[in-house]
């Protein structure tokens, strides 16, 4: 037989359908779910107006551009970063002025496009609060007392003055949209996200503690943290050369004992050194490593007899949901924070309320805050009306609505929702001691997967507004929005399987069940 270059050997394929077959139904199943996208309802996306209200750009984002002597931004820097936002073209991004070394992250991360799941700008938000809001007011007052109260272990909020009274004074805002207790704040709900099982036990959740099968080792979760009273950009100059973009004269200071996470300064620095995903890795692990009752009930491999799951609804198929949502989320995140909201963070906030305060400027900052105690404490600790930030840095240079770290945190636990039993009790749960040393039994309510997930994306999402670097609604609305992109996700793959399978099942944030 002549060669032509063809491979004439019989296929031995088989299954089901013939390859021809099979490459329409591939193509019919990717042409679905990209109409399914396609008519989706366009989504509102609408601001809290601060860019258009003040000319001075005082509610809005504008750190490493050039600043005068009050921390206002540029108004021509801000009009070609502005430019080069509404034109997206590459070219115009090169020409934003900076005001020192640092630059701008990845804005044109906002318009990137993805292949599965939900488009970026086609999930919409709330507009976050605007500048002179009570709503503002209390969200910047409860960054104050976290500061305040860095070094408190969680497990002291109890019986602490500083987190007594941070619960007191934030009672007292008119809108202070934390978890509260017959309209209060107390120290059992002080500073804790407000989903489904996020107020039952330790702050801490035991994804965050228990050791990480991983591979043929396994992990301590002790990690490092800074030293007590490592706070930064307290000093007007210091705060001032940050915004300009200058990098910090300062660096963080290392307790050389590493520690199971137990107060605010060692979460706040967790999340200043993980990778994206990395707290949902970890959670995977650990919950596989609870064996097949820990699993959803409708994992079509749990009434098998024959087989268990692998490439689909086992070990593979979790891990890579988990890991894959969490650029998706991030892409989400990007489009909200450069092309819609443009919210500034805390740390800005900080500087107008000094200045305000020390009479360099007149801002309407609501009253609320100025006679909070937060305010005054913060003045009588540090000498200024700055927020003491955990990060020499400060916060990174992208705006701050929503918080990345809370959109990744969203996606990541409801992929793991989805694959798991989230009635499933967590054995042997634990509580750290207040020295971060040890890990102790731990006695109260029992914890189940899907109280414990929801706590860890709270840890995740708000761990950040500890350090000071973003607000609470960054985070709050932030798991929402990654919420929707993982479930978008999941809707795409829903008709990729061969199994007999019923639909993913789990709990939203807001408690609202549904199945995909």
């Amino acid at each position: 037989m002549k060669n032509d270059g063809k491979d004439e050997r019989k296929s031995c394929e088989i299954g089901p359908v013939k390859a021809k077959i099979r490459r329409k139904q591939s193509a019919s199943i990717r042409e679905e779910a990209a109409e399914f996208q396609e008519d989706r309802p366009l989504p509102p996306h609408p601001c809290n107006g601060d860019e258009e209200l003040y000319t001075n750009k005082i509610g809005n984002y504008s750190k490493a551009l050039p600043h005068n002597g009050l921390g206002e931004v540029d108004p021509k820097a801000y009009e070609a970063y502005m430019k080069a936002l509404k034109t997206g073209d590459p070219v115009d991004f090169e020409t934003i002025p900076l005001g020192g070394v640092v630059k701008l992250t990845n804005p044109q991360g906002a318009y990137a496009f993805d292949l599965a799941g939900p488009d970026s700008h086609h999930l919409g938000m709330i507009p976050p609060p605007d500048f002179s809001s009570a709503w503002e007011a209390g969200e910047m007052a409860e960054l104050y007392w976290q500061a305040l109260t860095r070094d408190v272990p969680f497990a002291d909020f109890g019986t602490n003055p500083l987190s007594k009274a941070a619960a007191s004074d934030l009672s007292s805002f008119s809108d202070f949209r934390g978890p509260k207790f017959g309209g209060m704040v107390t120290t059992e709900n002080l500073f804790r996200g407000n989903t489904p099982g996020d107020l039952v036990g330790p702050y801490i959740s035991q994804f965050l503690w228990k050791d990480i099968p991983h591979g043929a080792t396994t992990m301590v979760q002790r990690y490092r943290t800074t030293v007590v009273g490592d706070d930064h950009m307290t000093t007007y100059k210091d705060w001032l050369d940050i915004q300009n973009g200058l990098s910090p004269t300062a660096l963080n200071v290392f307790d050389p004992t590493p520690r199971y996470i137990r107060n605010g300064r060692d979460l706040g620095e967790w999340v200043h050194r993980d990778f994206t995903f990395q707290a949902f890795l970890a959670a995977c692990l650990i919950l596989l490593g609870f064996g097949p009752s820990a699993l959803d009930p409708a994992n079509p491999y749990l009434s098998s007899a024959t087989q268990v799951g692998f490439v689909t609804f086992g070990g593979p198929h979790v891990l890579d949901f988990v890991v894959r949502s969490a650029r998706s989320a991030l892409e989400a995140s990007w489009f909200q924070k450069w092309l819609v909201h443009r919210r500034l963070r805390p740390e800005e906030f900080g500087g107008r309320v000094h200045n305000h305060l020390t009479g360099a400027a007149s801002y309407p900052i609501n009253s609320e805050l100025l006679q909070s105690q937060a305010v005054s404490k913060v003045f009588n600790t540090f000498g200024s009306y700055l927020l003491p930030i955990a990060y020499p840095e400060g916060c990174p240079t992208h705006t701050s609505y929503p918080a990345g770290h809370a959109c990744i945190a969203g996606a990541g636990v409801t992929m793991l929702k989805a694959f798991s039993n989230e009635s499933f009790v967590i054995p042997n749960p634990v509580e750290v001691s207040a020295d971060g040393l040890s890990l102790l039994p731990y006695s109260g309510t029992p914890l189940t997967i899907g109280g414990e997930l929801n706590k860890l994306a709270a840890n995740i999402a708000l761990g950040r507004d500890t350090a000071g670097v973003h607000w609470r609604s960054d985070g709050i609305e932030g798991l929402k929005l990654g919420e929707s992109v993982a479930i978008g996700i999941l809707k795409d793959y829903r008709d990729t399987y061969n199994e007999d399978f019923c639909g993913f099942s789990l709990t939203k944030f807001d408690g609202k069940a549904i199945t995909i």
